[in-house]
């Protein structure tokens, strides 16, 4: 958390900034290239884009001819407790197992543009809050290593990436290398609708196996992101935390440690 459905939440909320200018930049140095405000202020905001968990700020700065430069994205990544506030207002105002506070001390990469928003000059456009420090702000990060998209994985794909790895399937999941924007929530739910244990190998795969997971891939999650997040599916923290029946066939879920992570499945339908 957050994982690929809050990064495009906060995607699209980002829409407004397209065709204004960043006046003025601040921004914590220890999760931030030097020299992040000097590059950034007094360049237009040209677009808005996310690939996995990140969230790119497309800008282009004038060149000293009064021609158009280079486009320079801004990358946000969220780590395990960031999340964005735009124009003042938070299309997500609490992280799953993260504080309900917005204190601005925790307020890691701060923009303000011009035109400011319609709430007031003096309300930052972007404000990536992280009380943890887990999230950074990049450059023109290289994103190259990344799997394809969680909204555009193919079953075919899917199972090349999967035949290459002998790990356990929830951990193969979780490689950004291999479906960009799972996350530990996105990758349970998933395996659940399709009903596949999180500790099988993920070689041990075949195509029909891998067309059921990429069809949870490709109906469950655009639910989900209607509903408001990766908290949204049947496996919600709430769920997790009491870890009571599952709601399929009414047998008691298991939690399991998995590649280091918590994954809660059901051993009766999940094979």
């Amino acid at each position: 958390m957050p994982e690929g459905l809050e990064a495009e939440i906060w995607r699209g909320a980002c829409e407004p900034l397209v065709g204004r200018t960043i006046v003025a930049a601040r921004v914590d140095e220890r999760i931030a290239p030097a020299g992040f405000a000097e590059v950034v202020v007094g360049s237009l905001i040209t677009g808005v884009r996310r690939v996995g968990k990140v969230v790119l700020i497309d800008t282009q700065r004038e060149t000293p001819s009064g021609g158009s430069g280079d486009s320079l994205p801004i990358g946000l990544h969220f780590g395990m407790t960031g999340r964005l506030v735009v124009d003042g207002h938070a299309m997500i105002g609490q992280l799953s197992y993260a504080s309900g506070r917005d204190a601005q001390e925790w307020d890691r990469c701060v923009l303000f543009t011009e035109p400011p928003p319609t709430v007031g000059a003096d309300v930052p456009a972007v404000r990536l809050n992280d009380p943890r420090r887990l999230g950074r702000v990049t450059i023109d990060p290289d994103l190259s290593g990344l799997g394809v998209d969680i909204f555009e994985i193919t079953a075919p794909v899917l199972a090349a990436a999967m035949a290459r790895r002998s790990i356990a399937l929830k951990a193969a999941l979780l490689d950004q290398g291999v479906v960009a924007g799972l996350g530990n929530l996105l990758a349970d739910e998933v395996l659940w609708w399709s009903a596949l244990s999180p500790h099988r190998r993920a070689n041990s795969l075949d195509l029909r196996e891998a067309k059921r997971l990429t069809a949870a891939i490709r109906r469950r999650l655009p639910i989900m992101l209607r509903r408001g997040g990766s908290t949204t599916g049947v496996l919600s923290p709430d769920v997790r935390a009491a870890l009571g029946a599952c709601e399929r066939d009414g047998q008691p879920l298991q939690r399991a440690t998995i590649g280091g992570r918590t994954a809660v499945w059901c051993p009766a339908h999940q094979h």
